[in-house]
């Protein structure tokens, strides 16, 4: 089954042609990072107006990369929420009209369980259950994953995500967006410990998450310096910063996985391309007798592919939508 599946929650406008759900045979992404750099993040409305921009003759290019005709494709996917709804209006509209004109399904998907079987590409042998970790700039949760479309939230943040902290944080440190890698480049070789910076603990789920509290802290930790004249240790902050993120996120995907008896852990979304995560991940899951799924950071960040992906186990669980499907800036899981 050949699925055209479709992205464009945030800053990403993808394209990509799936088949069966475990094979890629194209995925074509233009980002435009480079665009909202110089604003320090993503201008919705400036996104909205380059998926518009970008999307038809992306999908043409996905189509050839695959070697497909248009009558080659078996149904079409896309991504509803969550995400910028200015950018995923564009993405819908044009799926919804896509799949009319080809006379094929339309499958909506949402956007964090893509993420998740991003895993599915990488790792043929992956079949849930499993716990996922999803971590991004917009998300932070746990996810028991009991089947392909069985899932339950078992923690989430309470306010900011895990991405987006590091992006604030990077930016107040002169580093360009997005900051997630730039923030990776400069902890290296910092001293994790110069700065003491919290550990949110939620009442309530100690499964559940904040990262507000960090990223004022470091914030203000910054601000107070300039206002003093005092040299900040940049590297150190950086991997102090770090290493708080995921002291919040490792030991309570361990704590969630020992609840749920699962013994295999899934990480998703960009902020899973961050080395000292991978690291802190690896370490506690070969502690703890966990076996581990880290995706390649090509499919840690959005892309169609994962929304191909995981639309194949959507449409065998008989997912359908019609031309009234309508995106969403927030959407349960």
């Amino acid at each position: 089954m050949n699925i055209l599946a479709f992205e464009s929650s945030c800053d990403e406008t993808a394209v990509a042609v799936v088949r069966d759900g475990r094979h890629v045979l194209s995925d074509a992404i233009l980002s435009q990072a480079d665009m909202h750099a110089i604003y320090g993040g993503v201008v919705p409305e400036i996104a909205s107006r380059k998926h518009v921009e970008a999307i038809a003759a992306l999908s043409g290019k996905a189509l050839a990369d695959a070697g497909l005709a248009r009558s080659d494709i078996d149904a079409v996917a896309v991504t509803y929420g969550p995400g910028l709804i200015g950018a995923l209006l564009v993405g819908v509209n044009f799926a919804k009209a896509a799949a009319f004109a080809l006379g094929v399904p339309l499958i909506p998907v949402h956007h964090l369980r893509g993420h998740i079987a991003a895993n599915y590409l990488a790792f043929p042998e992956l079949e849930p259950p499993f716990l996922a970790l999803c971590i991004s700039g917009g998300n932070s949760m746990l996810v028991d994953v009991r089947g392909y479309t069985d899932m339950a939230v078992l923690g989430a943040t309470r306010d900011d995500a895990a991405g987006e902290c590091f992006d604030k944080i990077a930016r107040v440190l002169g580093l360009p967006y997005p900051g997630g890698k730039p923030m990776q480049d400069l902890a290296r070789g910092g001293d994790d410990a110069k700065y003491p910076l919290p550990r949110a603990k939620v009442a309530g789920n100690d499964l559940d998450m904040s990262f507000s509290g960090l990223k004022t802290a470091a914030v203000n930790l910054v601000h107070n310096a300039e206002q003093k004249g005092e040299a900040i240790d940049r590297s150190g902050l950086a991997a102090s910063v770090t290493a708080a993120i995921s002291e919040e996120l490792v030991p309570r995907a361990m704590e969630a996985a020992k609840r749920c008896g699962r013994k295999v852990l899934v990480a998703a979304g960009g902020v899973a391309a961050n080395e000292r995560i991978r690291g802190d991940l690896e370490r506690s899951c070969r502690e703890n007798g966990i076996r581990l799924y880290l995706p390649p950071l090509s499919l840690c960040g959005d892309n169609g592919a994962m929304i191909g992906s995981q639309a194949y186990y959507e449409y065998l669980s008989g997912a359908r939508a019609d031309s009234s499907l309508n995106a969403y800036a927030t959407l349960e899981l």
